[in-house]
């Protein structure tokens, strides 16, 4: 399912050599950690979450024919970064 994820995930973003994919046990379920490069983050979301939920729709169901429970969760950077301070000397208020 490792390949399947990073395979697909590849063949949608500009920058392939940036995609990690991080497999960890929660819940009885695996739990599959998609990273990318910062602006290929829509690319795999997509428009109103049409492209990840595709994704999860076929990792979904691989680990259904495995008899696993599967999860997909796309990491994103940008929300975890501090928002940006108004220069010195501004009143930004």
């Amino acid at each position: 399912m490792e390949q399947l994820v990073t395979y697909l995930a590849r063949a949608l973003v500009d920058q392939p050599d940036q995609v990690g994919l991080r497999v960890s046990e929660v819940d009885g379920a695996r739990l599959f950690e998609l990273k990318v490069a910062p602006e290929d983050v829509g690319k795999v979301i997509g428009r109103d979450g049409r492209t990840v939920n595709a994704l999860r729709t076929l990792l979904g169901a691989a680990a259904h024919k495995q008899g696993q429970k599967a999860r997909l969760e796309i990491l994103d950077d940008r929300r975890a970064a501090p928002a940006p301070s108004a220069p010195p000397g501004s009143d930004a208020q």
